[in-house]
């Protein structure tokens, strides 16, 4: 089996002022103050483009490739596909005690796991979950875009929760092999993705706030299409002033199991309004724009590209950094309002 490296994919921008009659637009990392409260707004989802996968500009933006052959898929209408779980074939495990040492893992078949009803991740939060994407190409190989962003990531998390972290190369293996092992579950080019979800979760049993004496990493994947249903149309999100997402000093800026299950509700009556999801604010002021329940926000007014800066709050999505990334290779102006 080969694996290899290849440029990542891209994103569509509007072309810059070298390129044509329109001036350049800038890349504006914004302070929370400086973006201002509104109800509502209507985005357009920003698109990988094959153009940029060819770009020599973007070999900073690395992907895994995996030869894997003549693909063996799955029977199922992937026409159809949605975001929702299909339960698919293997699932990996690996566990590690107080030592902090994680031992060798390894593929089981996909299904419930054993979990003693006082483990830590079940009466005080103690978990991460991490998400990223395979996707086929067109000669059967699959792709894995940025694993190691996510690695990083995941151990940035588990210091903050004081959880010991699987390693950069544990968890790509881990990711890996469990691809490998769904392999016939990756949707068809350009039928949608495999979605990978990494978890670490304090498993071991414990009574009173202190950390687990047992975690378990898992990775499941499963195949998905767009998340929102109507695909790649604008989406309208309703700006959120009762409830907030995070706080500062609090855990907004990682991807701890916590920061999902409070957005249920706000997320719940703004598409009882007709809206696709929420769009939050800070929770200080209440009135500058943070983020989205599950993703970061960019805004584009004026030939300016704005997004809120990282000031703990906000979580330091993958995506997010490669947008920023790819902008400032095609040229875009950037600066970073304090």
């Amino acid at each position: 089996m080969e694996l290899r490296t290849s440029a990542g994919r891209g994103f569509a921008f509007p072309a810059s002022g070298s390129r044509g009659t329109a001036p350049s637009p800038r890349l504006l990392s914004r302070h929370p103050a400086d973006l201002e409260p509104i109800d509502a707004v209507h985005c357009l989802l920003i698109l990988p483009t094959r153009s940029c996968c060819r770009r020599s500009r973007f070999s900073t933006l690395m992907t895994t490739a995996y030869n894997t052959g003549t693909p063996d898929l799955v029977d199922f209408n992937w026409d159809a596909l949605g975001f929702q779980l299909i339960p698919t074939d293997f699932m990996y495990l690996m566990r590690c005690s107080s030592d902090g040492v994680f031992t060798k893992g390894e593929l089981v078949p996909y299904g419930p796991i054993e979990l003693n009803p006082a483990a830590a991740v079940l009466n005080y939060g103690q978990g991460l979950l991490e998400g990223l994407r395979a996707h086929r190409k067109e000669d059967g190989s699959i792709l894995l875009f940025r694993p190691h962003e996510n690695a990083l990531r995941m151990r940035i998390g588990a210091d903050r929760l004081c959880m010991p972290a699987p390693s950069v190369e544990q968890f790509v293996e881990a990711v890996k092999l469990t691809v490998l092992a769904n392999k016939r579950w990756v949707p068809p080019t350009g039928k949608g993705s495999l979605y990978i979800r990494p978890q670490l979760i304090g498993s071991g049993a414990i009574l009173g706030v202190a950390p687990a004496p047992q975690y378990t990493f898992i990775v499941f994947v499963c195949p998905v299409g767009h998340y929102f249903k109507d695909g790649l149309s604008p989406i309208s999100l309703l700006t959120e002033e009762e409830y907030h997402r995070a706080a500062p000093g609090g855990t907004g800026d990682i991807k701890t199991i916590g920061n999902y299950a409070s957005v249920v509700s706000a997320q719940r009556r703004a598409k009882e309004k007709g809206h696709s999801d929420v769009l939050y604010l800070d929770s200080v002021h209440n009135k500058f724009v943070e983020e989205v329940s599950s993703c970061n926000i960019f805004m584009v007014k004026d030939n300016v590209i704005s997004t809120p800066l990282l000031t703990g709050t906000i979580l330091p999505g993958i995506t997010r950094k490669s947008v920023i990334g790819i902008a400032q290779s095609l040229g875009f102006q950037s600066a970073i309002l304090q």
